[in-house]
């Protein structure tokens, strides 16, 4: 059997999910022979892990360099992990130049450059992957399953709160994600993810979108509202450190993807989450409303103590509630963000009141409430990752829940983001059939 060609754009930390499958689990499917990145010292890490394994050496070039790479080494397939706002450009390009793409989320940023991807996929007939793991977590796909199945008949609204920790949360108001030319702030970085949860849940599309929010906890202004005082410009410094700061050299991976590679190109992945500049929102909320006549209420907040989310669903036959705590408290003491210990169970620990877990709670009318059971999960993603991989190295088989996800998904997913940001904007509410995109004006 022939192995797929890939070729990897962008070799920041996400990339290497992908470079693990490619050389271990599927490396008799798939074979990675070119690394397309800016920084010489990032690309060699991949290069030098792909090489360490058996593989020949991936070539390397930078982003002007990929259509040269796609063409020289017979190149199958396109892995994007760079920048979001760079993500149009190469799958156009990528497409163009006669590779199929898998992409991380999100597809792009803003509405031009979504229409950019449609048209090149019109024109090329090639195929665009979305890599929505958040799908094949196993309490997501068994919430789908509960509502596929109509045990709460056909639903009506739906009330959706994310919570990011002081871990996770504060490190997207650390590195390039807090400049919204570069991200499109959270709500298409992140909440990307969790918009498109809700389409694939409930198999509607956003109409109309309404947005609030701002940045109240996160950067400089705030900082000084709270006297916080004199911080230093990034993590990486001896001394002292508290809890928001990220020193590089705790980190072997990080080390050796950013702070030894900043020479080359200036980026700092240790900034100070209370430094000026940030750009995007640390506190969202939104109200959707679906075409087929559910609104949605969804908020995110990127500061909380605890991280998970809980979503209910309400339907014309009842509810269906889901909850996840994928860590319970984030505590201070040894290392940079030690967290709390899931299986401590002395009297008074954080652990013991808010336990990591899921449960997913089903009550039709007129019935008590049961728990359905979640079979799996447990591990990256809620074990996302390792079932996503499998369809996008072993290819996808017949999925009866529809977890297999295409540039389609993608932009349905960034339409609810691009049109809260631009409900932020204005003040007022956005339809999603202006934003531009014949696939969203046609179903608008």
């Amino acid at each position: 059997m022939s192995r797929t060609r890939y070729a990897l754009v962008g070799a920041g930390h996400r990339a290497q999910m992908y470079v693990d499958a490619i050389t271990t689990t599927y490396a008799g499917r798939a074979e990675l022979v070119a690394v397309c990145e800016p920084n010489p010292v990032r690309a060699a890490v991949y290069v030098d892990l792909a090489v360490s394994r058996g593989a020949d050496r991936p070539a390397v070039g930078g982003p002007d360099d990929l259509e040269r790479l796609i063409g020289d080494h017979d190149v199958d397939r396109v892995i994007i992990c760079s920048r979001d706002d760079t993500h149009a450009e190469m799958i156009v390009r990528a497409l163009r130049a006669g590779a199929d793409v898998v992409v991380e989320k999100p597809l792009t940023i803003d509405a031009e450059r979504a229409a950019a991807i449609e048209q090149a996929v019109a024109e090329t007939g090639r195929r665009v992957v979305l890599t929505f793991n958040y799908r094949y977590a196993p309490r997501n796909s068994t919430l789908r399953q509960v509502i596929r199945d109509g045990r709460i008949g056909q639903v009506t609204s739906i009330d959706f709160s994310w919570m990011l920790d002081t871990q996770h949360g504060a490190d997207y108001f650390r590195r390039w994600h807090r400049e919204k030319e570069h991200s499109g702030g959270l709500l298409v970085h992140k909440s990307s993810h969790h918009f498109d949860l809700v389409n694939w849940w409930i198999g509607q599309r956003p109409r109309r979108v309404f947005a609030s929010g701002g940045l109240r906890f996160y950067g400089a202004e705030n900082a000084a509202a709270r006297s916080l005082g004199e911080r230093p410009a990034r993590g990486t410094h001896d001394g002292e450190r508290d809890p928001f700061e990220l020193d590089l050299r705790g980190d072997a991976r990080l080390e050796a993807l950013y702070l030894q590679a900043e020479s080359h190109d200036g980026y700092l992945r240790d900034r100070d989450v209370f430094g000026a500049g940030i750009s995007i929102e640390d506190n969202l909320a939104l109200v959707v409303d679906y075409d087929g006549g559910a609104t949605l209420s969804y908020s995110l907040n990127a500061h909380a103590p605890w991280e998970g989310y809980r979503v209910a669903v309400n339907g014309t036959e009842g509810r269906a509630e889901l909850e996840v705590i994928e860590r319970g408290a984030v505590l201070v003491g040894d290392g940079l963000h030690p967290v709390v210990d899931p299986s401590a169970t002395d009297a008074g620990d954080a652990s013991s009141l808010r336990p990591v877990g899921e449960r997913l709670i089903l009550q039709r009318h007129w019935s008590e409430a049961v728990e359905v059971p979640i079979e799996g999960g447990g591990e990256a993603h809620g074990g996302g990752d390792v079932l996503l991989l499998e369809d996008v190295f072993a290819g996808p088989v017949d999925d009866p829940l529809g977890r297999p996800a295409d540039w389609t998904d993608g932009v349905r997913s960034i339409a609810v983001g691009i049109a809260g940001n631009r409900s932020l904007e204005t003040g007022t509410p956005i339809r999603v059939a202006d934003l531009g995109v014949q696939l969203l004006a046609d179903h608008g």
